[in-house]
């Protein structure tokens, strides 16, 4: 190999170590501030809303390449509504069969992006032991330090409609809907 040859695999090898490595970043779900919630239609008077009060998992984020994953597990038995004899009902196999199914589930293993915005997570949603495909839109995203902590943390609100039905929830179809929206406001912790 002549010198000029040499010099050139010597300068590109030199670059390509020169160029800055981006890593993906993993972000822990705050349980304090992540509240997934549920809104119903009951017999077309009202829609009601629900929540769980337990909720754990990890995000991982590479904004520059956006990319990343989401695996949240949500605590079947802590659904909350305010109605104690209600969350019995809602906990037990007529609806979440929380016993048997503890966790409820959203997996996903690529992120969807508009420049730099976070515009949807395509998934895989399992209640009841079922699991069916799930996009989450994604209606508001922000990262940046915590003022407190100084952490840097992600934050972010997302909707989806699915059929209850799909996951073998049939209670009191059709006056109770079969469209349940569910909303996940969630933010994550830098690790």
């Amino acid at each position: 190999m002549s010198k000029l040859n040499m010099n050139f695999v010597a300068l590109i090898a030199a670059s390509t170590l020169a160029l800055p490595v981006f890593a993906a970043d993993t972000y822990v779900i705050d349980a304090r501030h992540t509240f997934p919630a549920f809104e119903i239609v009951h017999f077309g008077y009202s829609t009601q809303r629900g929540r769980f009060n337990k909720t754990s998992g990890k995000i991982v984020l590479d904004r520059t390449a956006k990319t990343g994953s989401v695996d949240i597990l949500i605590d079947a038995a802590s659904v909350s509504t305010g109605l104690p004899k209600l969350e019995e009902h809602l906990r037990d196999e007529s609806f979440l069969d929380a016993e048997k199914n503890p966790n409820i589930t959203f997996k996903s293993k690529s992120l969807q992006f508009k420049g730099d915005t976070l515009v949807s997570v395509p998934g895989e949603l399992t209640i009841r032991g079922i699991t069916k495909p799930a996009t989450l839109t994604v209606n508001t995203f922000h990262c940046a330090p915590h003022p407190m902590s100084k952490k840097e943390v992600c934050g972010a609100d997302a909707v989806v409609t699915i059929k209850r039905s799909d996951y073998g929830i049939t209670f009191a179809l059709p006056g109770l809907a079969d469209d349940v929206k569910l909303l996940i406001g969630v933010e994550a912790i830098k690790e």
